[in-house]
């Protein structure tokens, strides 16, 4: 007889398989790599959209902070559900108007050239981790199911994700969501029908919200401001907006998506819960792959195994294609203007497989996934914010692209160096030097 652990290592490898394949179209064009051609619908948009969101730190990483706070652990999600909600009723249409395929590029119409290419700078550097927490993610989440071969793991999931996306770009991230996005719904939904079977809802007894001894109402604020600015102004997230058909499909698709994190940020903080009263010895970001190898039978577990690596997978890709967008469109086009189109497709393959490699590399050497990730929001927050969000009003302000560059490298200086201590120092001292160093070169 064949090992059950044999049966669900090659039905995930044959998952991985079905995604190349699914993903296997091949863009021929700019705008098609990277923007699926401008013609996303808002169904399509927002399915797309909650892929790209629920990732290492929304799956994995929150099921930790339910496990070592509670339910206040829903925080980091439905942080992220307040900035979409910001961003659909007041800066959606607007970011689809622009026209722009990067983030970089629509602050470089805001304030020029150099502070796009500081911009891009700080995002390549902040990007690469992300990527790097979902691919170490991965790992975990594989070597918890079979034991050993961490590494392994981590080296094939990216290898999965990087082929499809250097091959078809974002027209193949969209057509693998779409099926990613409804395995995680089912494997989500089979661990917590399981995980609520054996604990009850008495669970959520004695449960404290919105603040908790775990989070006070000042934790709660920071958390919201630095990582709901990652989904108010996030670069895969406006890739996203980029990509939609017209500025009212953005602005619905925006706002849909945060009505689903709602629900989902619940039900994967109760999960956290759940595991730590049936298995309270084992380390917080092992709560989801623990309830699952210990409540569920071989094919539950490979459903389940399936469905937390479609949310790995998912994020990965994206972030790694905006990433690669950025080297090339910002970068790389940037330095040599009289590139053809040929010449931007072959870096924009190269750059991603080189990213891809790079990410990997840091991801041998990671710490725990929340941390990384607030981590590199807090320095992203610091810097970015404030001046993307102005920018929409830089004429009104009167803001100069001297204070923008400050508040760029000051507010992510300031976050890089003191952000652990002090998270919302940086968004404040780049709010700062905005408003100072424009009042003092408008002179």
């Amino acid at each position: 007889m064949v090992d059950n652990s044999h049966l669900t290592a090659l039905a995930l490898a044959g998952y991985l398989l079905i995604m190349i394949i699914i993903g296997a179209r091949r863009s021929h064009t700019v705008e098609s790599f990277y923007l699926a051609g401008r013609s996303l619908k808002p169904a399509i948009l927002t399915v797309t959209l909650c892929a790209t969101i629920l990732g290492a730190s929304s799956t994995m990483g929150m099921a930790g902070l339910g496990f070592s706070e509670g339910l206040t652990g829903a925080w980091w999600m439905l942080s992220g559900a307040i900035g979409l909600v910001v961003l659909s009723t007041v800066f959606a249409k607007k970011v689809r108007s622009t026209g722009c395929y990067t983030l970089p590029e629509l602050i470089g119409t805001q304030y020029g050239h150099r502070v796009r290419l500081g911009a891009s700078a700080l995002i390549l550097v902040a990007w690469i981790g992300v990527i790097a927490a979902q691919i170490v993610a991965s790992g975990k989440l594989l070597g918890a199911l079979f034991g050993h071969g961490q590494v392994y793991f981590m080296i094939l999931s990216a290898a999965a994700f990087v082929i499809y996306t250097a091959h078809g770009g974002q027209r193949s991230i969209v057509r693998t969501d779409l099926l990613q996005f409804s395995i995680l719904l089912a494997g989500i939904g089979l661990v917590l029908w399981k995980a609520l079977d054996l604990t009850g809802l008495e669970i959520l007894s004695g449960q404290s919200f919105p603040t908790s001894p775990a989070r006070s109402g000042t934790e709660v604020m920071s958390l919201i401001l630095i990582v709901g600015s990652m989904y108010l102004v996030g670069p895969d997230i406006y890739s996203r907006l980029f990509s939609a058909r017209n500025p009212g499909a953005a602005r619905r698709s925006a706002l849909i998506a945060a009505f689903v994190l709602v629900p989902m940020a619940l039900a994967i903080t109760l999960l956290g819960i759940c595991a730590r009263d049936l298995f309270p010895g084992i380390g917080p970001e092992e709560a989801l792959p623990v309830l699952m190898t210990e409540t569920l039978s071989p094919a539950g577990q490979g459903l389940v195994a399936a469905a937390l690596l479609s949310a790995l997978i998912s994020s990965a890709d994206t972030t790694l294609l905006t990433a690669t967008s950025i080297l090339t469109l910002d970068l790389y086009r940037t330095a040599r203007p009289k590139s053809t189109k040929k010449d931007l497709m072959k870096i924009s393959r190269a750059g991603t497989v080189l990213l891809g490699t790079l990410a990997l590399a840091s991801a041998l050497r990671l710490p725990e996934i929340i941390a990384t990730l607030l981590s590199a929001y807090t320095v992203f927050a610091g810097g970015l914010t404030i001046p993307v969000v102005a920018g929409f009003y830089k004429n009104k302000l009167r803001l100069t692209p001297a204070g923008a560059l400050a508040a760029l490298a000051g507010g992510g200086g300031t976050a890089l160096l003191l952000g652990n201590r002090w998270p919302l120092l940086g968004m404040a001292v780049s709010a700062m030097l905005l408003i100072v160093v424009s009042r003092i070169t408008r002179i």
